[in-house]
């Protein structure tokens, strides 16, 4: 195969040609830095400014409850730590709470705080489906909770949470709740309000943006402390000079998407259904992951009875197909993804795991020449035990 057909949007996306087009003069004509008082630092700052009430558009929320930051998990750390350390010293609260299949980027930090900082730590149970339950956040809510994380849709399997439900539980209780829109943002709503969440986090690449750049919301009165320190930028939470071009790709990205949501639904979902309805006519021992409804419209995701997920994604690749898998494998050492387990699948088949997620750009052609391959390779997996 002359052509690499690409299908691993989840991880991350092309920068849409409109947001490079955007993005270019901020590298050289417009490169003044935005904290500066002379007129090439007000034409930064003007550019930023313009970007940052252009995301509050997007998220239903004002010009000043938006942090800019490196990317998704700088804001899901900043969002879970900052919290935790200001809701401790506000009212000694010391209990987090996160959904046992959340990114590294909450997962890792929760942990650290646990195991560092003293902090109690209680993972929230999925079901099968890798949803949370909100009847269970609500029953593990304490006075002593600082914050509660939960994914709005899951980067490895799919699934979208009742994020609207559990944030009014958590605003009822007075509790902070965040939710890690990064896989999110670029194919469902991000009304905060409508979401009733007091912190969202997305980045751009996610969503045809810039790699490196994301963004916090952070409704006001939330009691947040910084993790980056330095200069008074982004309110004083996040200390450094700007990254306007990206800032400003980010800005586009994210109102195109916002614009062509359901245009990129419409063609998207008919495709994600032909793959999962193949996948698992055709080939034997698989098994959906994720929730068979209520998932992203471009992901689907599988696990293989006596398969080796890696060994099937460098044989994908040999012909031509760019995928991902949810086991985060070891050299010597296979480790089934801590995700994939959570759900109680046995480790047997969560070795096995394939994530195809599909992007605006993708043609029904390179579905069907996908699908056509998959299962003879799947046949050739199995045999190398």
């Amino acid at each position: 195969m002359n052509q690499k057909i690409y299908l691993d949007y989840a991880a991350t996306t092309p920068l849409d040609p409109r947001v490079t087009q955007t993005m270019l003069p901020y590298f050289s004509i417009k490169f003044g830095n935005a904290s500066s008082v002379h007129a090439f630092g007000q034409q930064a700052e003007a550019a930023l400014e313009a970007s940052r009430q252009s995301v509050a558009q997007a998220l239903n929320c004002a010009h000043n409850e938006i942090i800019f930051t490196s990317g998704g998990s700088e804001s899901d750390n900043l969002a879970l730590r900052g919290v935790a350390f200001a809701e401790r010293k506000r009212r000694q609260a010391n209990h987090i709470l996160i959904s046992a299949v959340e990114h590294p980027a909450i997962s890792r930090t929760a942990e650290q705080l646990a195991h560092e900082f003293d902090f109690e730590l209680e993972n929230l149970p999925v079901d099968e489906f890798g949803c949370v339950d909100p009847d269970v956040v609500n029953a593990r809510l304490r006075d002593n909770t600082a914050v509660v994380s939960v994914m709005y849709a899951n980067n490895e399997i799919g699934t979208i949470n009742a994020i609207a439900e559990i944030g009014t539980l958590c605003r009822r209780r007075g509790v902070p709740f965040h939710t890690d829109a990064v896989q999110a943002a670029a194919y469902l709503p991000v009304d905060v309000a409508a979401l009733n969440v007091d912190l969202l986090s997305i980045g751009a690449h996610k969503f045809y943006g810039p790699k490196g750049v994301g963004a916090l919301y952070i409704r006001t009165g939330t009691p947040i402390l910084p993790v980056q320190t330095g200069g008074e930028q982004e309110s004083g939470l996040r200390a450094g000079t700007y990254n306007i071009p990206y800032i400003v790709g980010l800005a586009e990205a994210l109102q195109l998407t916002q614009n062509e949501r359901r245009e990129r639904h419409e063609k998207l979902r008919p495709m994600r259904d032909r793959i999962i309805g193949r996948v698992l006519e055709d080939i034997p021992a698989a098994r959906l992951t994720g929730h068979p409804i209520h998932r992203l419209p471009n992901h689907a995701s599988f696990v293989f009875d006596g398969v080796d997920g890696n060994a099937l994604l460098m044989m994908l690749d040999i012909a031509g197909y760019a995928c991902s898998s949810g086991s985060a494998c070891k050299t010597g050492d296979p480790e089934p993804s801590g995700v994939l387990l959570a759900l109680g699948l046995p480790r047997s088949w969560a070795l096995g795991s394939l994530r195809v997620t599909l992007g605006k750009d993708t043609s029904p052609q390179e579905v069907e020449a996908f699908l056509d391959d998959l299962p003879g390779i799947i046949e050739r997996v199995r045999k190398l035990d």
